[in-house]
């Protein structure tokens, strides 16, 4: 049997449907996750896929191992730690890293990677609907130094998404995952002050998510993660939202810039992260702004999606506005 040729490390929310992606297409992979559970149930959904056992050297018949793990702290451990597979991965062999990382720890990672004779490519993702990763909907930022390693690796890179984009060098595909997920949360800061709010002056906060998703105060989280209120269902830790606003803070504060807002978001996510069980969805934050509002905000059930949206229509008079 002819050895798979592509590793994939991390079957989690995200790793497990981008590794499907790849899986669908035919890749014949060889997996490996933290919970030996996941690893099993992939391979039974795909059989041409093998798990990896927890040896540092199975990957070494891999011409690319993919990481989608939930730091870079992590990638470097599974790479260069005590068990690290990437002293035992062939010359030439590639890495790419999915994972939501630090640009400059990447760029550091990238320069010990290559006195093994290893190719680091930087490919983050993100998403313009929720859970479109889960059916290869996903947009790749790819930061690569060498544009034929960049070349070997977009094939693999165009089945598990729909949106490709090279950014520069090693580490610009993290920037721009930092820089992209600084702007939703902005958004969803926004959002949290509009509700309570609103709700404080009488408004309905289901009726003004509502209003923003046909208005110009639309964004992704009142399209999705928060269009149904106290859902808690994205699949996003808000530990994961702190970490990569710490990330983007950092970047912005290197780039000689100077705002007041990261360190702002930083404080309001923080205060959240130590009111929620360990593990909640980002969403949660809400809760927070509930407390310092004195308010409580109604969950909302989750309809059948006519495309529609009911209000007062032009053509029904209930209401003349002069």
């Amino acid at each position: 049997m002819e050895e798979p040729t592509i590793g994939y490390v991390g079957l989690g929310n995200a790793g497990y449907p981008m590794a499907a992606c790849l899986a669908k297409k035919g890749y014949r992979l060889l997996v490996r996750d933290a919970d030996l559970a996941r690893g099993v149930r992939f391979v039974e959904m795909y059989p041409r896929c093998r798990i990896a056992t927890s040896e540092a050297d199975s990957f070494q018949a891999c011409d690319v191992v993919i990481t989608m793990l939930p730091n870079g702290s992590v990638v470097r451990n599974v790479l260069l730690g005590e068990q690290g597979i990437a002293p035992h991965l062939k010359p030439g062999s590639i890495v790419i890293d999915t994972s939501s990382s630090s640009p400059f720890d990447t760029r550091s990672l990238g320069l010990e990677l290559s006195r093994l004779q290893v190719d680091l490519v930087d490919s983050p993702i993100t998403q313009d609907q929720l859970h479109a990763i889960d059916t290869g909907g996903a947009t790749l930022m790819v930061g690569a130094d060498k544009p034929e390693v960049l070349q070997k690796v977009l094939p693999i890179l165009k089945n598990m998404s729909t949106h490709v984009f090279p950014m520069g060098g090693l580490g610009t595909g993290h920037t721009m995952k930092t820089l992209n997920n600084y702007v939703s949360v902005g958004s969803i800061i926004a959002l949290c002050d509009a509700l309570v709010t609103g709700q404080k002056f009488g408004l309905d906060p289901q009726t003004m998510i509502d209003v923003m998703n046909v208005g110009t105060g639309v964004n992704f989280s009142t399209k999705y993660s928060m269009k149904h209120l106290k859902s808690y269902d994205t699949g996003y830790q808000l530990e994961l939202l702190v970490k990569d606003v710490k990330i983007a803070k950092d970047v912005i504060e290197k780039s000689g810039f100077e705002t007041d807002l990261p360190a702002l978001a930083l404080k309001y996510l923080e205060e959240s992260l130590q009111k929620v069980a360990p593990g909640a969805d980002h969403s949660e934050c809400l809760e927070s702004w509930e407390e310092r509002a004195g308010v409580e905000i109604k969950k909302t059930e989750k309809k059948e999606e006519s495309g529609k949206i009911e209000s007062v229509s032009q053509q029904e008079p209930a209401l003349r506005i002069i």
